[in-house]
């Protein structure tokens, strides 16, 4: 990775926190760590009262702007850091997950060559245990929009489901603009919610490489898996009515064991596959290597 003779586009990461003082410093420094050179990073504490807010305070110097004070929640302080954004590319990171390595760096070269690309996740997302350490890389078949209207990616308890990561996806203010410029108003699945706002208007890209991590802590909000279920199956709902989506009944079919015979796994994937674009690096051998986007039809 150089940075020489670059311009980097400005990257507005926002880190809602609350009371998290055992892992805030983590969280900061997996984003200040990568020294990315355009950081827009912006910390919205909700008053917190066990010390998360000197922590916050030691790093004022390096982020664009912070504050402590009561706000409406989780979505609410992620909001309120957003409006006082003005980066090209946006995301934000809870208070208790982690960036990988150079993944601003890869977010920004991937939108930087694919200007028809709005909005990316990563199909290799992250999983960090409760002492920080990275314990699993997931790999998920691809993203498509016809898969995410199925109900393919609400969260489930089975192997059915897949989850598109929050802490490893980023997209253009322009896509923020058109979807209204603020997460829907709901308690847990606001991520989720977005993700139907994003579909509305650009299909989403999946990024071969890992990009961020979800870090796994007792007691977390993520912990309540019905009321969050509950949620995205409502946002979800509304958006298929909105666009007047009928959900692909004969998909079942792909969940089946019949996939894996040779044959009859082919007839499965080319009638009743889904498409999706997945960005590749063309050598990862070359330093000046590019990134480009390949479409081909995957089976969950």
């Amino acid at each position: 990775m150089t940075t020489q003779n670059k311009t980097f586009p400005k990257i507005s990461v926002v880190t809602p926190s609350y009371n998290c003082r055992d892992l805030i410093t983590h969280t900061i420094n997996s984003v200040l760590g990568q020294h990315y050179p355009n950081l827009e990073y912006i910390i919205i504490d909700g008053g917190s009262t066990d010390g998360t807010a000197e922590i916050i305070d030691q790093f004022a110097s390096k982020l664009s702007y912070w504050h402590s004070q009561k706000d409406h929640g989780q979505y609410d302080a992620i909001n309120q850091g957003f409006a006082k954004s003005a980066g090209e590319i946006m995301c934000w990171l809870n208070a208790d997950d982690m960036f990988l390595p150079n993944s601003l760096f890869v977010v920004a070269e991937i939108f930087m060559q694919l200007q028809e690309i709005e909005w990316i996740s990563s199909l290799q997302p992250g999983s960090w245990d409760a002492n920080g350490y990275l314990a699993n890389i997931a790999s998920l078949p691809g993203f498509s929009k016809q898969a995410f209207m199925d109900g393919l990616y609400l969260p489930t308890t089975t192997k059915k489901g897949y989850w598109l990561q929050q802490e490893s996806t980023f997209w253009r203010r322009s896509l923020w603009e058109k979807a209204g410029s603020a997460i829907p108003n709901y308690h847990l699945a606001g991520d989720f919610a977005l993700w139907c706002k994003f579909y509305e208007f650009a299909e989403l890209t999946g990024v071969t490489y890992p990009l961020g991590g979800f870090r796994m802590i007792s007691g977390q909000r993520s912990e309540d898996y019905k009321s969050y279920l509950k949620e995205a199956k409502t946002a979800l709902d509304m958006t298929r009515k909105k666009l007047n989506w009928s959900a692909k009944e004969t998909n079942n079919l792909i969940y089946s064991n019949l996939r894996s015979i040779p044959r009859v796994g082919e007839f499965l994937k080319s009638h009743y596959g889904y498409k999706g674009s997945y960005i590749f690096k063309e050598d990862m051998k070359s330093i000046d290597s590019h990134w480009s986007v390949h479409q081909k039809t995957f089976l969950p």
